[in-house]
């Protein structure tokens, strides 16, 4: 890992650390974008097709229902699940709004509500590993939120069947469909509808450079979806004082270094930190990988910058904006109030990322590639959307109308101003 002394760098040179690799999105897009278009066009059968051609799986149906699978696996597993799935249900569950009534003035009463978005997609990536811990993070609040239709797309594996753990979980949230597809034909199918899936109104999940493309893409286009947000590489940046175990912090790094060599591993420390410790730790630890060389290859693209303080260090990660923020310092909860930009935090010597990731409760769908600085991680009221209402007494049209009836006629819309200047004439009769 390159280091840094943040005193000595130029804005210059800190905007060139902010910045993330650069993805291709161009030629990208014009390889996702026929993808879409057949899809479109040809709903089931292109799915079939690039399933086959990606993934080297015949399927004969696109669409499972999970309800009609009798799964079994081991009892640890089921057990780990199912107390993941408490926590991650707990913490969304707290999440409900409640309305919002208030009498502006009186005799006008202005309200917000929270409503389901009905037709929501989760996308679960699978290929070398399967995801269990995704799937509960997008099915778990879909379910708390209400939206009537759920479709969970995941790759299957090569004889065509999904993982049970994954079928166990969609079982567990009233998933109606598993879409057996990855990569862009899976976003396309749930964003534009095909004979065995449903049009679907929003879609969530990671994905690789592809999948995040196709959702980019669909956002803009006629099929008129949302998404979650834009995402890149995976991403962690520590903060390290002289009360920091470098153990742990070795450890940190690496967890996020093995997810790919185009992850986005960063050290802020204050000068005290051990680094020489560190250095062995992260050799010592990287050995023992099975992902050695992937996460080999992260650590050299990732770099440490070194701080004469605490409050420079918090003013770099808010610059940088990482998914994940780990506070590995004494009394990390002091400083709470200095973090303004991260996706997920991790405060003190025991909160590793980790336990985000899997079962803590919090969500590990989050902004990265700096979009921190405005996108929240997946939430509760990311399967919601507000709906205001208001209401008026014969007091409060009295109260407002002379209010309106000068601005709309301001604003030269005579047929507004009408529409209060009718019904005050029948009160006032």
């Amino acid at each position: 890992m390159k280091t840094y002394q943040y005193s000595a760098l130029s804005s210059e040179e800190i905007s060139k650390l902010l910045k993330r690799p650069k993805i291709d999105f161009t030629s990208i897009f014009q390889t996702v974008q026929p993808i879409l278009d057949a899809v479109e066009n040809e709903g089931d059968e292109a799915v079939k097709k690039y399933t086959q051609k990606f993934d080297g799986v015949k399927l004969e149906a696109v669409t499972i229902d999970p309800r009609e699978i009798e799964v079994s696996f081991s009892t640890e597993v089921k057990e780990a699940i199912d107390t993941a799935f408490d926590n991650i249900f707990r913490f969304h569950k707290a999440q409900i709004s409640h309305p919002i009534e208030v009498e502006t003035m009186p005799g006008v009463r202005c309200m917000k509500v929270a409503r389901p978005i009905e037709r929501v997609g989760m996308y679960v990536p699978g290929g070398t590993a399967i995801l269990p811990s995704t799937a509960m993070m997008l099915a778990i609040p879909a379910m708390i939120a209400g939206c009537t239709t759920k479709v969970m797309a995941t790759p299957p594996k090569k004889d065509g069947t999904v993982a049970p753990e994954i079928i166990y979980i969609a079982q567990k949230a009233g998933i109606n469909k598993i879409l057996l597809a990855g990569g862009a034909q899976a976003v396309a199918a749930m964003a534009f509808g095909t004979e065995s899936v449903p049009k679907l109104d929003k879609i969530f999940g990671p994905g690789n450079q592809y999948v995040t493309a196709a959702k980019m893409i669909l956002q803009n286009s006629e099929a008129q979806i949302s998404i979650d947000m834009p995402a890149g590489p995976s991403e962690v940046l520590v903060i390290a004082d002289k009360h920091s175990n470098p153990a742990y912090v070795a450890a940190d790094l690496l967890s996020q270094a093995e997810h790919g060599k185009d992850s986005q591993v960063v050290l802020v420390s204050t000068k005290e930190f051990d680094m020489e410790k560190l250095e062995s730790e992260l050799e010592a630890q990287l050995n023992l990988l099975p992902r050695k060389e992937m996460a080999g290859q992260s650590l050299e693209n990732s770099f440490t910058v070194v701080v004469d303080s605490l409050d420079e260090a918090f003013d770099f990660s808010n610059q940088y904006a990482p998914e994940h923020l780990i506070v590995n310092v004494d009394q990390a909860e002091s400083y709470t109030d200095k973090i303004i930009n991260a996706g997920s935090v991790f405060l003190g010597q025991l909160t590793p990322e980790s336990v985000g990731d899997y079962a803590s409760g919090t969500n590990h769908t989050l902004p990265t590639y700096g979009y921190a600085r405005m996108y929240s991680g997946v939430n509760l009221a990311a399967f919601q959307k507000s709906v205001t209402m208001q209401s008026l007494s014969e007091e409060g049209l009295k109260n407002i109308g002379p209010t309106v009836e000068k601005l709309a006629e301001l604003e030269e819309l005579q047929a507004h101003k009408n529409a209060v200047t009718l019904r005050l004439k029948d009160i006032n009769r």
